[in-house]
């Protein structure tokens, strides 16, 4: 099998329609309304009052009925709902996500501790006796004990030391058992949890809340996918070695054309061929959908990304997407796209797919060598059909100081380099992929040349 590059279609005379904004506004309203309304509801059930003669307890009451919004809160933030994830998109998700989850378990061990203390301090017993005593004797108390672990364990993983150290595989089983830790604490809020019952409003609220958030979970992480998958029947078509240690594989399927799927987003990939195809796999598509087969490729950073060099044509494909906005944002008729090593896959696709006119594109594609380049001859080849500005940033790290440039810029500014390769940078869109850390060093470069934070838009490789 050869690769090709395909001719995109007609182009479109203006910019994309960005995400509304609205959509980003009228869920981060939503959001913080919520968490309001949970403390109008313990205002409401006389908290106020209540700290004046039994402070722990009431605080611990207070603090158990945030952490439980957040935590649905949580759920919602990833439960892949579209208009949601097209007003932040996925990096922006995850980071909010991760500091609300925080902020939930945090709330959650403030409320096991302060309920303790004020049920110890009122019945004049000792802390360990009492929290034995709730645990074994209050009903739903056993399994919201086991829920809280449950979270405890996602919380624990979720840290950055954990995530350096956990495959992404693993990483993605454990984080499963938040589900079941918020399914956990659900009968000992309902059975012992006189806030969730003290008034009409209060149950209306809280089952409307999980209502919700169980909905959204089964329409957007279960439904959907599994009605996409018996559409489309995806099997790998072909796999093809890009560079060392980087293969693309093709897939093909039934009328593809009517899958929505647009240049610069992913799909979480799960192969059915042999142990371990339970496990998703996020990986971009390298090449614009064209209604016929799609293209994803990976480095072999992982088992997951391994295994696709082993693949057999004719291996079913399960698919959960799209997801992300990479390719839909922006603001301007010009764009620069700055990628690293493997980066390189979605900014390709969008490269091919987004309209710009000649001389209106750039591309700032950095490697270790020329070895290393993906789809060299791909990018070069839509390069000369559309007029894209092209340059390749090959060589070895800069010594002795953080910069996103090969060393052989050392004795530049990252800016005055920045502003050589694209003079007129401050009137373009930004998209930049590739690590983490490498990712902020572009940024910061282009924001101080004079780019506005809202028009540099980053796809990163971490979770």
């Amino acid at each position: 099998m050869t690769a090709t590059v395909r001719s995109p279609g007609p182009l479109a005379s203006s910019v994309p329609r960005p995400a509304r904004v609205w959509w980003r506004d009228l869920s981060g309203l939503t959001g913080w309304f919520s968490v309001l309304f949970v403390v109008a509801l313990w205002v409401s059930g006389r908290g106020l009052q209540n700290l004046a003669t039994d402070p722990l307890t009431t605080l611990g009451r207070l603090t158990g009925l945030v952490s439980a919004d957040l935590l649905l809160l949580q759920v919602l933030l990833m439960a892949r709902i579209p208009w949601v994830e097209r007003g932040y998109g996925q990096d922006e998700l995850a980071r909010r996500h991760r500091l609300v989850g925080f902020g939930s378990v945090a709330l959650m061990f403030a409320h096991v501790a302060l309920i303790s203390l004020g049920y110890a301090a009122a019945d004049r017993s000792g802390l360990l006796g009492e929290v034995w005593d709730l645990v074994t004797t209050y009903p739903g108390m056993l399994l919201a004990t086991a829920g809280t672990a449950a979270l405890f364990l996602v919380a624990a993983t979720s840290m950055r030391a954990a995530r350096r150290k956990l495959r992404y595989e693993s990483w993605h089983l454990l984080h499963l058992y938040a589900y079941l830790g918020v399914g956990l604490a659900l009968p000992h809020q309902l059975w012992t949890g006189a806030d969730f019952t003290a008034s009409p409003v209060a149950t209306v609220f809280w089952w409307t809340a999980y209502a919700l958030a169980a909905g959204a979970l089964l329409v957007w992480r279960l439904a959907v996918p599994i009605a996409r998958n018996v559409r489309h029947r995806l099997v790998v078509d072909g796999v093809v070695r890009e560079a060392p240690g980087v293969v693309s594989v093709y897939l093909r399927g039934r009328d593809l054309g009517r899958l929505s799927v647009a240049a610069g987003q992913f799909f979480v990939w799960r192969f059915l061929d042999g142990p371990g195809f339970t496990r998703g796999h996020p990986f971009s598509l390298s090449a614009a959908p064209d209604g016929v087969r799609l293209r994803i490729t990976a480095k072999n950073l992982g088992d997951g990304s391994a295994r696709l060099a082993r693949l057999k044509p004719g291996a079913r494909v399960l698919f959960e997407g799209p997801y992300g906005r990479l390719g839909s944002v922006r603001t301007g008729p010009k764009i620069t796209l700055i990628a690293a090593g493997v980066g390189i896959t979605p900014l390709r696709a969008m490269l091919e797919a987004m309209p710009y006119r000649r001389g209106d594109a750039v591309l700032l594609y950095r490697a270790g060598s020329s070895g290393d380049l993906v789809f060299r001859h791909e990018l070069d080849a839509i390069a000369a059909r559309r007029g894209i500005r092209l340059a390749y940033l090959l060589g070895p790290r800069p010594r002795g100081r953080t910069s996103w440039l090969p060393d052989r810029y050392q004795g530049a500014p990252d800016t005055h380099v920045l502003r050589h390769l694209v003079p007129d940078i401050a009137e373009h869109d930004v998209y930049v992929c590739g690590p983490e850390a490498w990712t902020a060093a572009v940024v910061a470069t282009a924001e101080a040349v004079g780019v506005a934070r809202g028009r540099i838009h980053t796809e990163s490789f971490s979770w």
